[in-house]
Order: C-alpha cells, then sequence, then structure tokens
C-alpha cells in the first residue's frame, strides 16, 4: 500500500528537521503513542493504541531512523505487530524551502500488512494511514509553527 503527503511548516528546515528526530516529539505526535523507548542511536522501541475501524488494538514495535541526509532526507522503518496482525512500512521524509522562509516535508511510503488488518482491504487501510499520518504532522506543525 503506497502513503504519499506533502506538509509545509512555517518554520525553517533545521528545526523540522530537529522536531521530527525529537524522542519527546514522537511520543507527543505519534497518534495513540503510550511509549517511546530509544534503544540505540536512531531507533525506539514504540507502544501504541491505535483506533481506527478494525485496525484498533495495541501495537508494539520498532522505529527506526536510517539513510540520513543531514537536513535533506532520512527513511522512517516502522515495525509492529498487535492482535489483529502486524505492519511494517517505510517512509521516505524528504525536507526543502517552501521559498517563505518555511520548509516543505514530501513523504513517500509504502507499507505491507497482515492478518485481520490486511483482510480489510487497500480502500480502508489507505484512508487510516492517511488519517493517522495528518494527525502526526497536524500534531508536528503545532508543535514547529509556535
Amino acid at each position: 500500500m503506497k502513503v504519499e503527503g506533502e506538509f509545509t511548516f512555517n518554520a525553517p528546515r533545521a528545526t523540522v528537521w530537529e522536531s521530527l528526530l525529537s524522542q519527546e516529539v514522537l511520543i507527543d505526535c505519534i497518534p495513540g503513542c503510550q511509549q517511546c523507548v530509544e534503544t540505540g542511536k536512531d531507533a525506539y522501541d514504540v507502544v501504541m493504541r491505535v483506533g481506527v475501524a478494525a485496525v484498533s488494538g495495541t501495537y508494539t514495535g520498532k522505529v527506526t531512523i536510517a539513510d540520513r541526509v543531514e537536513l535533506e532526507s532520512f527513511k522512517m522503518i516502522v515495525e509492529g505487530r498487535g492482535s489483529g496482525g502486524s505492519v511494517k512500512g517505510e517512509g521516505l521524509l524528504s525536507f526543502s524551502d517552501d521559498g517563505n522562509g518555511g520548509t516543505l516535508v514530501n513523504v513517500i511510503g509504502d507499507a505491507r500488512v497482515t492478518g485481520i488488518v490486511a483482510r480489510l482491504g487497500q480502500r480502508l487501510m489507505g484512508n487510516a494511514s492517511k488519517l493517522l499520518m495528518n494527525q502526526f504532522f497536524e500534531c508536528l506543525r503545532s508543535k514547529v509553527n509556535n
């Protein structure tokens, strides 16, 4: 399943970059995040309570940041497992200036799901993924645009 989005921030690229890599921001902005523990450089164990349709439940997993190109891009790898199945996804986040002192973040990703979650169909999963991604970036926007 493909996931894409573009998000604009009224903040310099360095501010957005640092916020996206902050453990505190991840805890606050990952929808339903109950726990985020750093396990190494750019690696976290997470516990999330997701409440979107049949995807609802508690999921445990890992978030890893890879392929960093300072202030330009990085890959976020997410793996999780819960009673409804498992999810593994990768997203490439690219950062650019918007020409007005702000920052554009483009997200292009792919997710693979198993279990009940997979049987829901691409349409429902696509809508749930987009909803969760938008919630995350709206939270991030509220933190960096202040």
